[in-house]
């Protein structure tokens, strides 16, 4: 079944810079398939610095993080945690 949090990205640099990284390195040691897009487009492999930046997700917009498998949640709480974490 595949896991899926909406979440409010509250980093000042959006998914830029810094927080991008930070995300990818979390997604990276994550054992599943893990995707992130805006809510109305498709989403992009997470574990992609490219795709990820090239997402452009700005301060205060919202995206969809998904993952499938065993841990998936787990994997989602970190990922949530590194665009929601006002010391980013």
């Amino acid at each position: 079944m595949m896991a899926e949090r909406r979440v409010t990205v509250q980093t000042e640099a959006g998914l830029h810079a810094r927080p991008a990284a930070l995300f990818v390195q979390a997604a990276t040691k994550a054992p599943m398939d893990v995707s992130v897009g805006r809510p109305d487009a498709d989403p992009v492999n997470a574990k992609s610095i490219l795709l990820v930046i090239g997402l452009d997700v700005r301060h205060g917009e919202e995206i969809v993080i998904s993952a499938e498998g065993d841990g998936a949640d787990a994997a989602l709480d970190e990922l949530v945690a590194t665009v929601t974490a006002n010391g980013a």
